[in-house]
């Protein structure tokens, strides 16, 4: 305020000719607080993802945060040096999805450990100790199979990933879960692991297709694993869904331009990112560090398409 507005004027437009730029981390080194948010996730280019990113902004923005978006390819020694790199931008907080190698939490505890806000979204793990925002995925499972079974099918296979990682520990659990309710068997060779994405989808469907009994309907825990395995089916004139019918999870954005359209399940993404942000919100407001890890489950939305409504199921 002692400064007088000829001083300003000369001093701003010297900084201006000079290109001067403002130091945020030393300014977040005098203030305690950058204002920004780091954003982990293992790839930006899947819909799901960038629909979350959409959400936490939305509501960041809104709040006066800037995000800082990183991905990891699901490798987990480049998810912990991203860590160490939101640390020394001395990011406010960090809402991330780990990667599929990821089994040791430390480097996320690590940060919880300085008092600084973690929230994990969509895949989780409650080793972790930091709050959650995830969908219910054995709803989700189970509806999708139990929709097909509501259509007729009888040998329902499922393509799954790691079992190590909850997502799919939880649509495993789903879908097994619907056949047994529903009187029919569990079968583990209808069970096919893989990376679930598109390739993985052909390779699985194939396999599957050189069974003495094939079955007649898929469950995905992807919607790529889905389009690779329909890929398959047209290449062998095999009709869908009449006589194999596909559900994917994730309604991703070319779900509905497949041909047929693919059933699949809607997690609701841009509210899951708006819930990760709100969480980050209400951490970063509390004086004492002292976050209380707790979960928000969302609750998944079945999409139905024609890849799954068979000609007697149409009127269901």
């Amino acid at each position: 305020p002692r400064i007088s507005e000829e001083t300003k004027k000369l001093v701003l437009k010297e900084a201006k000719k000079l290109n001067y730029q403002a130091n945020n981390i030393a300014a977040a080194l005098r203030n305690g607080k950058s204002n920004t948010l780091g954003i982990i996730v293992p790839t930006t280019d899947r819909s799901f993802f960038a629909s979350v990113i959409r959400g936490i902004e939305e509501v960041c923005n809104r709040a006066g945060y800037n995000v800082m978006i990183c991905q990891t390819y699901d490798n987990y020694q480049k998810e912990v040096d991203t860590i160490e790199a939101l640390l020394k931008a001395r990011v406010d907080g960090i809402i991330i999805s780990h990667g599929k190698e990821t089994e040791n939490f430390d480097h996320i505890r690590k940060v919880k450990d300085r008092g600084i806000p973690v929230i994990m979204f969509d895949r989780s793990h409650d080793e972790a100790g930091v709050s959650q925002v995830v969908i219910d995925d054995y709803f989700g499972a189970y509806k999708s199979t139990e929709h097909l079974i509501e259509q007729g099918c009888k040998r329902i296979a499922h393509f799954t990933n790691i079992h190590k990682i909850s997502i799919y520990k939880e649509r495993l659990r789903g879908y097994r879960e619907a056949l047994l309710q529903h009187g029919l068997p569990f079968e583990p060779s209808l069970v096919v692991e893989s990376n679930l994405q598109l390739e993985d989808g052909r390779h699985s469907m194939i396999k599957l297709l050189s069974r003495k009994s094939v079955p007649d309907a898929v469950f995905s825990a992807s919607a790529l694993g889905a389009v690779g395995a329909m890929q398959v089916l047209k290449e062998r004139n095999i009709s869908i869904p009449d006589q194999v019918a596909i559900v994917a999870f994730s309604n991703e954005v070319y779900t509905s331009f497949t041909d047929p359209p693919l059933t699949a399940v809607d997690q609701h993404s841009m509210r899951m990112g708006n819930s990760a942000a709100e969480v980050f919100l209400e951490e970063i407001s509390r004086k004492d560090k002292l976050f209380i890890p707790h979960t928000t489950v969302l609750r998944p939305e079945l999409i139905i398409r024609a890849s799954s409504l068979r000609k007697n199921g149409l009127n269901h």
